[in-house]
């Protein structure tokens, strides 16, 4: 008979999974390794996630990486900039290259329509073999002398988001660093080209990324898979490593996978305050997103709101400005929970201040404490 775990358990095993239930002594380049990387379209964000998770984080320690082209900022899971160790984004951005048009495609389309986009990735490459870092706005001027039709957002868009794969040189990205979006290629940047598809048809990619996904996320679905990624072509992979994995299912009857050595700790581990940056993977990574945010409150995860994990669930967002941590829980807090939440903030205000402030201030609660929860 399958095992079947609840919410509590999948929130456990994902607070384990995502260094959220205890902070790792990990160095930043293993971490964001482990977590298959961290969304990172807000510049600053995944220097939180980052703190929330290792427990000496050093923020230059991040900047370091950047500057030394070990850890890069790239299109790649679901089109979205994530902050991905050099390795991993040579190994998989072949992988992603048909999703990452289709997506493209599916908002501009029409305006693309005639275009040869291997004609035009080709231009683009070329333009962009010097290694010189470049604004998006500049690929496109030269670009569209040549393709006048589109739309310069569209040209731009399917050229740094599908066609070439660029990274986004620092200082974007670094450490209390305000700075534009410059996209090099990643080839000149990393030092050689991507890894191309095998030749025979297998996918190892694929199979890699599965268990990758599992070890940082699981126990997950097919669907959950899907959703992180966003690569519909995984159901091979899935199959070709089954064999290596168990299953369980959830409350809800879905079938769920899981590396057969993965830690799933005791639902009732005691859980700590967490904050999370805007779009963090721990709550993104998954379609069926219950194990860690109330349905009611599904919408905050894609608003890029900034949330709190109480008992590894979120119940509160928080926002940060020079004078401190304003924190606005979801429902009415004990007092002894207030007085948590309040220590995580101050020292969350002192990381991202630079030590000039541990203020906290907080918010009237929004709503009611769901009914269950």
């Amino acid at each position: 008979m399958t095992t079947v775990l609840d919410d509590r358990s999948l929130n456990r095993a994902t607070l384990a999974r995502q260094l959220l239930l205890d902070r790792a002594d990990l160095p930043t380049h293993e971490a964001i390794a482990h977590l298959c990387g961290l969304q990172a379209q807000e510049p600053q964000e995944p220097y939180t996630g980052l703190w929330s998770r290792l427990r000496a984080f050093q923020p230059g320690s991040l900047s370091v990486l950047l500057t030394g082209r070990s850890v890069v900022r790239a299109h790649l899971m679901r089109r979205t900039v994530h902050l991905l160790t050099a390795e991993d984004v040579l190994a998989w951005r072949s992988r992603h290259d048909a999703m990452l048009r289709q997506r493209v495609l599916g908002v501009y389309r029409r305006e693309l329509d005639g275009v040869d986009l291997d004609e035009l990735a080709s231009a683009a490459s070329e333009l962009m073999a010097d290694g010189e870092p470049r604004p998006t706005s500049e690929v496109v001027r030269v670009l569209a002398a040549r393709w006048p039709e589109p739309g310069r957002r569209a040209l731009g868009e399917m050229v740094i988001a599908a066609l070439v794969p660029v990274a986004q040189a620092p200082p974007r990205g670094l450490w209390r660093t305000k700075a534009g979006v410059r996209n090099v290629a990643l080839a000149s940047w990393l030092g050689r080209e991507v890894d191309p598809p095998p030749p025979d048809g297998t996918d190892p990619v694929g199979e890699a990324l599965v268990r990758r996904y599992l070890a940082a996320f699981g126990p997950a679905s097919s669907a959950d898979l899907r959703a992180w990624c966003g690569l519909a072509g995984l159901p091979a992979a899935v199959s070709a490593v089954r064999g290596e994995l168990v299953s369980f299912r959830d409350e809800r009857g879905r079938e769920l996978l899981d590396l057969p050595d993965a830690p799933r700790p005791d639902p009732d581990t005691p859980a700590p305050v967490r904050f999370l940056p805007a779009f963090d993977n721990a709550i993104l990574g998954y379609q069926d997103r219950g194990r860690i945010i109330d349905d009611a409150h599904r919408g905050l995860s894609v608003a890029g709101e900034r949330v709190v994990l109480i008992d590894g669930r979120v119940a509160a967002t928080w926002q940060f400005t020079g004078a401190g941590v304003t924190v606005t829980p979801l429902y009415a807090l004990p007092r002894a929970t207030r007085d948590s939440v309040a220590e995580e903030a101050r020292e969350l205000a002192a990381f991202l201040s630079d030590g000039e402030t541990e203020r906290v201030r907080w918010q009237e609660p929004a709503g009611t404490l769901p009914t269950g929860r």
